[in-house]
């Protein structure tokens, strides 16, 4: 039986969460709970806890992508003039192939 990591209780809990849940969700939870060898509480506080920091991570990843997205477009749609080291690169590049 694999038990669900014990929520810490280092920090004075003031907080009250109340949900109005269907019977077979219920049901469904405790049966959950039991399983893992905690108490609905500590189970429905867990899972809730896990779920809640997956969420914040995945917005935030869309977030990183949607402004790595941004500096992309801006990038080929605004290039940098060359530089002139790339210049001569170019040169280089052009003399090589004999053009």
């Amino acid at each position: 039986m694999v038990q669900a990591p014990r929520v810490r209780r280092a920090t004075r809990k003031q907080e009250r969460l109340e949900a109005r849940i269907a019977p077979d969700q219920k049901r469904l939870i405790e049966r959950a709970a039991e399983l893992r060898g905690t108490t609905v509480t500590e189970f429905v506080v867990f899972s809730a806890q896990q779920e809640a920091a997956k969420t914040i991570k995945d917005y935030q990843v869309l977030k990183l992508q949607d402004q790595a997205r941004e500096v992309f477009v801006n990038a080929v749609l605004n290039p940098a003039a060359p530089s002139a080291a790339m210049r001569a690169a170019a040169q280089r590049y052009r003399e090589q192939l004999g053009k």
